[in-house]
């Protein structure tokens, strides 16, 4: 089913609306800020803007009739396409704005919406989109179709018959249908995936946060990656997940994901479950911030509820304030004493990477251990383990005759090992290379 692209109208007047009744304490304070980026984000021209406040939304076209009256006069007088507000609309208030207003009227969820299409290039990307707005549209079906609800007529379809209405609503089920079948297949494939990465030693870390917080970049520099990083909302749709290049780190996947953002459609969220289960299995979730945002502490709770709508508020978590490069270092150091179990650093300039490293290590891990082992001959299967995880550097005999290897591995597998008699660590190199020389 094809959906009309909102960026092939250029002209936008937006409307951003600040209710009263409606609970101020969850309000951004760049909130108009970031509904002009969303907008900008579509390939919209803001041709004019108006900031108006209400008491409470009217029911049947959510804005007042003096306010409206007023911007109609407004939007009359200048070459507009679109109108665009910043609330979700219902079907009924979006049919009754247009027919007042003579425009084309979106709410906030079709302007994201159509964003998601427009920046979705993976197959499962796009089957999730289309799935996404085939619910939103299931919904505002009276809104397209009032001149068609009637009987059908004509020669053998007389009587009871179907509306188009019912037609339209049951063909888009069926297309509902197939794509939850498409997606349930993808998502049995990537259970598969999940499975063999368990049976290896790599840990999956997925980076989470609100949009353009800076995800991309710090993805780019810990993989040697080249996905495209803007400074926009939503430029990444699509998870990726690559390997660590950094030999520093030990043996991680590192998983980029869609940012967050406030009120996120309830539907976008529902059809975008294939990509957000990935965050189930997840050993660490890097949530990072726009330290530089003054909205950085709202965007946290934000954040953490809709992880915590997807089930995943439990796994560990390390915030990571990205763009430090922006704040003033007095600022810097006091957030620094503040939030000592965070990590402060900046993608862009690889500011600060080793706190990151560490605490990387530290909690995947418990540390790393970079060092020589020694074991017994009957060991051979962990010895093979080691080869095949990619642990071993170096590989000597001991005058004894026992294995004497140099490897790099978490603590935490470390002490799994030493359980096992005859594996050992050898604490005093020196020692370990004088007894190979004799």
């Amino acid at each position: 089913m094809n959906f009309t692209k909102i960026n092939q109208i250029q002209n936008a007047f937006i409307i951003y609306v600040n209710i009263k009744s409606f609970d101020q304490r969850n309000n951004l304070e760049n909130s108009f800020d970031e509904f002009k980026s969303l907008v900008l984000s579509s390939g919209l021209t803001i041709k004019e803007q108006r900031d108006i406040s209400q008491n409470t939304p009217i029911i049947n076209t959510f804005l007042s009739k003096g306010k409206l009256e007023d911007l109609k006069q407004s939007i009359s007088q200048d070459e507009i396409d679109i109108v665009v507000i910043n609330h979700e609309l219902s079907a009924s208030q979006t049919r009754n704005l247009e027919k007042y207003l003579n425009k084309r009227v979106i709410d906030k969820t079709e302007l994201i919406l159509d964003i998601f299409a427009s920046r979705a290039s993976s197959h499962v990307g796009k089957l999730q989109v289309e799935l996404a707005q085939l619910k939103h549209l299931s919904t505002r079906l009276i809104r397209g179709w009032t001149h068609l609800e009637r009987q059908k007529g004509g020669i053998g379809l007389r009587g009871p018959g179907e509306t188009q209405l019912e037609t339209d609503r049951r063909l888009i089920g069926k297309r509902i249908k197939r794509l939850n079948q498409k997606l349930e297949k993808s998502h049995k494939q990537k259970e598969i995936n999940r499975y063999f990465r368990r049976k290896s030693r790599n840990k999956l870390v997925s980076l989470v946060g609100y949009t353009n917080a800076g995800k991309t970049t710090l993805f780019n520099k810990l993989t040697e990656s080249s996905q495209q990083a803007e400074d926009k909302l939503f430029a990444t749709l699509d998870s990726v997940t690559r390997k660590n290049k950094d030999p520093k780190h030990g043996p991680i996947l590192f998983s980029d994901t869609v940012g967050f953002i406030s009120d996120l459609p309830t539907q976008l969220i529902e059809s975008f479950k294939a990509t957000l289960d990935e965050l189930k299995t997840a050993d660490l979730l890097l949530h990072v911030v726009d330290s530089s945002d003054v909205d950085y502490k709202l965007k946290i709770k934000k954040v953490n509820k809709i992880l915590s709508d997807i089930g995943v508020i439990n796994i560990p978590q390390i915030i990571v304030n990205n763009k430090c490069d922006l704040v003033e270092n007095t600022k810097l150091d006091l957030l620094k004493t503040r939030r000592k179990d965070e990590v402060f650093t900046s993608a862009e300039k690889e500011d600060n990477f080793s706190d990151l490293r560490s605490k990387l290590n530290t909690v995947l891990f418990n540390g790393i251990y970079n060092g020589w082992i020694s074991m017994e001959n009957n060991l051979g299967n962990i010895r093979s383990s080691l080869f095949d995880m990619g642990c071993v550097k170096e590989e000597k005999i001991s005058s004894c005759g026992k294995m004497l290897i140099k490897i790099k591995i978490g603590n935490d597998e470390l002490d799994e090992l030493l359980i096992h008699k005859g594996f050992e660590v050898c604490h005093d190199e020196d020692i370990l290379l004088k007894s190979n020389k004799a």
